[in-house]
């Protein structure tokens, strides 16, 4: 692989023009697919095969005329302090702005509080339910505008009036500012990293570009697809913080090989076919724990992983492909200063510069540091891990909703008010579907079970049951006491579902609980169910590569282990900060509560492929250094001398671009770069650097250890680019014929 990469990047530098011409179409096709793409819809979470889940498609076949309805509004009411909602006054006031979205257009119905007993009981709060002929996505601005005018209307009659629903939710604003800072602190690290501002650039100029054509994609697919804006929020996140990375640690082996005395045109080569390999391997990690994030079973956690393997990928193909291209554009300009006047061609002081001379960098420092006290940082490091981890057995699972959002929100709002005048249970109610097709007696089975389900404890209220046309089919509402999210409306649905067997026994119907919040339960404990195994699997496939790649077993199962520490930790911060509030107000977290169900599996999925990334950078110059006859402590050294400042840059770099996130008003995409940039620092900057060099010095040679039969049954990847030294041509003119062989016309 690493000869077959060297002639790319050799090609791909020598035909800089054409493959730039190619990325630059493929970015100009995907921006404008993007910007003809009708958008895409919100959808809910499913989880096929559940109890809930078989209900709504039980809905589905025997109430097809309730799916045809479009979005919903809720204007929620609040009369003044002292004053009911049914004074005459206020009533007149509720009237008349509902009275003015009657007939709209988009409008289907509206509902009147004082006929449908949407009143409180203490007479203070009210509601109207506003149905809409079309999807929360396709109502226009004059419907949405009617809809704010009709609560103005209300308000200036002195009434607090808020406005839920569906029909605001895709004007839910995803974006912030702090993702521009986490970009900008990017950039001044590269800055830093590679001392040229040209290097920066370019890194920085590669990583937009997979990045846009990613989102492109992702936003002109959402229709046909389904994917939603966290499909593509997530494709923004991972595509930009791997493409910096992966463009970085090529760009830096191209600087170090300019600086040994390599022409521009073979340093690129040697860059892409050594760190090139380490990036293919590191993006396919990626790439294959986020598609495998389809075995859990959950269709928008399948498309979220589809959506971030496809980003990675992109920001592989730009790696070694568009970033030697602009090697070839800028050539020695990526190095800086001081290094392109010791190199220049002609110059007295022509000459390679060694990267090691004068005071030893921090990495080396730290590497003797690390080999003088092993015991003392194995120890320090692993307990501290476990610390942090220690929340992460608190862990509690859901899925936000109205109640999570911030308070600033009139959803928030409007949720908080249903709440108080109708209690907490309203904003979460179970919808029991009672399938009568094999009952005798339908009237003494709706009856059996209204009775039933109202007996259990926890439950509020329960509604008058829906029978189907063919009135083979009942639905009713059951109103818990508790909030959608408290473990008591957990324990609630459990208890119903134990309650029905009783009833299915005697009227041989079938009872089933769905609902949004029975939906969100099981698939939270779905997702419970999955974590161990997806886990294992994980860690199994870790080990593996890892053997294969190192040719060692000890440094796969020390890798592994180190994955579960940094792993667990991030859960640790998770809950510390999501659940009990820690820190939430420096990050503008307002609402505590269980993390989000998805995030353990995608995180977990997320950060073995870049855990693998500074494994891989890391060691294989360690590797690399060992096998060359350096002892065990030395090979330490060596590794930290070359890339430890590149993978630290890296880290931090990755760091900034998910704690960017963290700003967006999305608690999903708020979850997702708190637990990312958590996991990320703690596998590269303890786990890495820390835990891995110091069990590394304890092992010694027993660390690169392989059993015979193993060694003659693994394939040979070579991922630190052996193989170059002994089949790349020697002279320049057999270099040249190599790359002329590849089937391209010359640009």
């Amino acid at each position: 692989m690493a000869t077959f990469l060297y002639r790319i990047g050799r090609w791909a530098f020598r035909r800089r023009r054409l493959v730039g011409g190619l990325w630059l179409g493929a970015l100009v096709l995907a921006v404008a697919a993007a910007a003809m793409a009708p958008a895409g819809e919100e959808e809910d979470l499913s989880m096929p095969g559940t109890e809930s889940q078989k209900a709504f498609d039980l809905l589905d076949e025997r109430f097809p005329q309730s799916n045809s309805q479009g979005a919903e509004a809720r204007l929620v009411f609040r009369a003044p302090d002292g004053q009911r909602v049914t004074a005459r006054e206020n009533k007149a006031a509720v009237e008349d702005a509902l009275g003015s979205l009657d007939g709209g257009r988009q409008v289907a119905s509206t509902t009147d509080p004082y006929t449908t007993g949407a009143v409180s009981e203490d007479g203070t709060i009210a509601y109207s339910t506003i149905t809409y002929t079309a999807d929360a996505v396709d109502l226009t601005g004059s419907t949405k505008s009617a809809l704010e005018d009709a609560a103005n209307q209300a308000r200036d009659a002195g009434l607090t009036v808020e406005i839920g629903g569906s029909a605001l939710d895709a004007e839910e604003e995803l974006g912030g500012t702090t993702e521009l800072i986490g970009v900008a602190v990017a950039a001044v690290v590269l800055v830093l990293a590679l001392g040229s501002l040209v290097a920066a650039g370019l890194s920085l100029l590669t990583a937009f570009t997979g990045v846009a054509i990613a989102f492109g994609l992702v936003s002109a697919l959402a229709v046909p697809l389904g994917l939603t804006s966290t499909v593509a929020i997530l494709a923004l996140m991972l595509g930009l913080a791997v493409g910096i990375d992966y463009a970085l640690f090529i760009t830096s082996r191209f600087r170090d090989e300019c600086a040994q005395g390599s022409e521009p045109e073979e340093a690129a080569g040697r860059a892409v076919g050594t760190a090139g390999s380490a990036v293919v391997f590191a993006g396919a990690t990626v790439i294959i724990a986020l598609a495998g994030l389809g075995v859990v079973g959950i269709p928008e956690l399948t498309k979220m992983g589809m959506g971030g393997a496809g980003a990675v990928a992109l920001a592989v193909l730009v790696a070694l492909t568009l970033v030697p291209a602009l090697f070839g554009f800028f050539g020695r300009r990526v190095l800086s200063r001081r290094i392109r006047k010791a190199t220049r061609p002609g110059s007295e002081r022509s000459h390679p510069v060694p990267t090691t001379a004068g005071r030893p960098g921090l990495g080396t420092r730290w590497a003797r540091f690390v080999l003088r006290r092993p015991v003392a940082v194995l120890m320090i490091s692993g307990l501290g891990l476990g610390a942090v981890a220690l929340p992460a057995l608190s862990l509690e699972l859901g899925l936000p909703g109205d109640e999570s959002k911030s308070v600033q929100t009139t959803q928030r709002r409007a949720y908080d008010l249903l709440s108080e005048g109708f209690g907490p249970g309203f904003n979460g109610p179970l919808t029991v579907v009672v399938d009568m097709s094999a009952s005798e007696d339908t009237r003494a089975t709706t009856d059996l079970v209204v009775k039933t389900v109202g007996g259990v404890d926890g439950v509020a209220s329960v509604g008058d049951p829906v029978l189907s046309r063919t009135k083979d089919t009942a639905v009713l509402t059951a109103v818990p006491r508790t909030a959608p999210n408290s473990g008591e409306t957990k324990d609630l649905v459990h208890a119903i579902r134990d309650a029905v067997p009783g009833v299915e026994a005697d009227t041989g119907a079938a009872v089933l609980v769905t609902g949004t919040t029975a939906m969100n339960i099981d698939i939270s404990e779905a997702m419970s169910d999955a974590l161990v195994p997806y886990l294992t699997v994980v860690i199994g496939l870790a080990v593996l590569l890892l053997t294969v790649v190192f040719r060692s077993v000890l440094v796969p199962v020390k890798a592994a282990l180190g994955f579960l520490l940094s792993v667990g930790a991030a859960f640790g911060v998770l809950v510390a900060v999501f659940q009990w509030g820690w820190a939430a107000d420096l990050l503008g977290i307002e609402q505590t509560g269980p993390v989000m169900s998805l995030m353990p599996i995608l995180i977990i999925g997320i950060v073995f492929g870049l855990a693998m990334d500074y494994e891989v950078f890391l060691l294989t110059r360690m590797r690399e250094a060992y096998i060359h006859g350096a002892s065990p402590g030395e090979a330490i050294v060596s590794g930290f001398r070359h890339s430890g400042r590149v993978v630290a840059a890296a880290a931090i770099i990755m760091i900034s671009v998910f704690a960017g996130f963290v700003g967006m008003s999305s608690p999903t995409i708020q979850t997702m770069g708190v637990g990312l940039a958590a996991a990320v620092a703690f596998d590269a900057f303890v786990v890495r650097m820390a835990i891995a060099p110091a069990v590394l010095a304890l092992l010694g040679h027993r660390a690169w250890w392989l059993p015979r039969i193993l060694n003659r049954v693994l394939p040979n990847v070579d991922i630190e680019g052996e193989a170059l030294s002994r089949h790349v041509p020697a002279s320049a003119a057999e270099s040249d014929a190599a790359v002329r062989r590849l089937p391209v016309g010359r640009d």
